[in-house]
């Protein structure tokens, strides 16, 4: 029986090179010149620090530019609050990782409303999608690209 399975992962090889060249962009800007600013990438977390909180804004921005051109969608950013130790202000940028239980369960309440003949069933942090035919579970993929989640989904693991 083909299936296949929806996850939301993200490749932290690209989220390392993106903090890479965020760090790049940020030794080239002119409204950073004489700044102590810096990305660090540490426990699957992103840690940005700055002088002043709206540096800071430039900087979330500059992250999700390079996030962009590296094919990582930006719904997957959590931000954490912004903590002040003197002089220094910083923020760090967490990332949703697998599919939360009510997103799972909406998903999978879709899939059933569709009336697509397919089974649907949560698996930890991802969805097992079954069907008879390959062509009900690519019906399936083209419902869930369609659909507006609040993080991005991933197909993977597809078996005849």
């Amino acid at each position: 029986m083909p299936s296949f399975d929806v996850v939301s992962e993200v490749e932290m090889n690209e989220v390392r090179n993106a903090v890479e060249n965020a760090n790049r962009e940020l030794e080239t800007r002119f409204d950073f010149r004489g700044v102590e600013a810096n990305f660090e990438l540490k426990d699957e977390k992103v840690k940005l620090s700055a002088d002043a909180e709206f540096q800071l804004q430039q900087m979330r921005d500059i992250l999700r530019g390079a996030l962009i051109k590296r094919g990582i969608d930006t719904k997957v950013l959590d931000p954490g609050s912004i903590v002040r130790s003197g002089k220094r202000h910083i923020q760090e940028m967490g990332f949703k990782q697998g599919i939360e239980t009510a997103l799972a369960k909406t998903l999978v309440k879709q899939i059933k409303d569709s009336k697509i003949k397919v089974q649907a069933s949560i698996q930890g942090e991802q969805l097992r999608i079954t069907g008879k035919k390959r062509d009900d579970l690519q019906q399936v993929m083209a419902l869930l690209r369609g659909s507006e989640q609040e993080q991005p989904l991933q197909f993977n693991n597809f078996r005849d």
